[in-house]
Parts: C-alpha cells; structure tokens; sequence
C-alpha cells in the first residue's frame, strides 16, 4: 500500500470489489482523504456502490456512475474522475469491472495513471473457469495490459468459494498463482481471505496476508 493510486481488476468472482472495499478503508488509515472509483461498467450485480453508506461513514469518499444501484445497465463512466488525478494528497482505489473486457475503460486515462506511479493489482479466484490455471491467468493479464494499454503490477492469490472457504481453499490456487507470477516477472503481493483464513496461513505465507472484512453480503 505504498501507492497512492490503486487500480483493482480481476475476472466474475474474483472477489475483486471485495478487496478493493477492503484495500480503500486500509488506505484511510495511511491517508487523510480517500476516494474509491466504481469504474464497472461490465458487471452490474457487485458494485461499490451497494455499500455507498457505510463508505461516507468512514470518510471515504465514493465515486460511481449515476446508473449505479438502478434497474438501468448504461456503461456511462463517472463524470467527476478527473478530480483524483488532481488531488495529489489523496488516494484513489479504483474498482475495474470484470476482465479484458471492463479494462477498456482503463485506456482513456492512461496518460493520467502513467504521469505518476500507481498500483494494478490483478485479483485471482482459481476456482472461477477462466482463471484457473497459470496459463490462463498470463492469457488474462496479457489481455488486460493490452486493452487498457497499462500493466499488471502485482497478483493477489483470492482463491475462495465464498462463504466456503477454507484455508485448504485458499492454498488450492496457490501454486497455479506462483507460477504465473514466475513466468511473467509479477510479484505475488497480497494473500487475501477472511481473518479465520489468514489465521490459518503457515507463517513463511504471513509476510503476505492481506486479511478481508465483508461489506458485500449475497442473499
């Protein structure tokens, strides 16, 4: 969390906006002035949005499409983003809507996200089809770096079954994350899972936990 601007992307049921809710109200810690940007525009189920309270609650400051939380699916982008690039004090997490496709909103502030240094983790669910094996996660970062014209900078090991899950869970994808990172020179930054998961990593994994608190709840 050394970078004031975070970019979060990772496939259907990654857990992506689960962990950039997460990475935002860490970030609060570090930093006077938060903000969090739903730039989904693929997927219209899990949304920052949802949790839009609890975030102004904690000072964090939410960006999202009018659309957002609606009957209606427009794939309009917010219209005040240019205000984070600006606002050199504050860290921004950015929400990512789903893979290659949700990306291509990425492309139109490359020029922004390169004039400083900036965090894009990709975040990697081995139970989900179309990241489970190395070979398919470089086939998604590749596409990913392709469409939004940026670049992977870390992976996140988020192997879960959602309220399934289990430390056996989690270290399920380990391997198939290491040897994507191996093959593409991406460092593995955060294991990520619920306190009871994270307390069950051996301790040469515990450099890298990044323990999760829910905010989106199914049902």
């Amino acid at each position: 969390m050394d970078k004031r601007i975070n970019i979060i992307v990772g496939h259907y049921g990654s857990g992506k906006t689960e962990f950039a809710l997460n990475l935002a109200f860490k970030l609060k810690e570090k930093y006077e002035k938060v903000y969090i940007i739903d730039l989904d525009i693929v997927n219209p189920y899990f949304r920052t949005a949802d949790v839009k309270d609890k975030l102004i609650d904690a000072g964090i400051i939410p960006i999202c499409s009018e659309f957002a939380c609606t009957n209606v699916d427009i794939p309009a982008l917010p219209a005040d983003i240019m205000r984070v690039f600006n606002d050199k004090d504050a860290a921004v997490v950015f929400d990512v809507g789903g893979d290659d496709d949700g990306a291509i909103a990425l492309g139109r502030y490359k020029e922004y996200f390169e004039a400083e240094a900036y965090e894009l983790l990709f975040i990697i669910n081995t139970c989900r089809p179309l990241t489970k094996t190395a070979e398919d996660i470089k086939d998604m970062i590749n596409a990913i770096n392709v469409v939004s014209r940026l670049k992977v900078t870390g992976l996140v090991n988020n192997t879960n079954l959602a309220g399934e899950t289990s430390v056996k869970t989690l270290m399920s994808g380990h391997d198939e994350v290491l040897k994507a990172s191996d093959d593409t020179g991406i460092c593995l930054k955060y294991i990520s899972g619920t306190e009871e998961v994270i307390s069950a990593l051996s301790r040469d994994l515990k450099n890298k936990a990044f323990t999760l608190k829910r905010y989106i709840l199914m049902g």
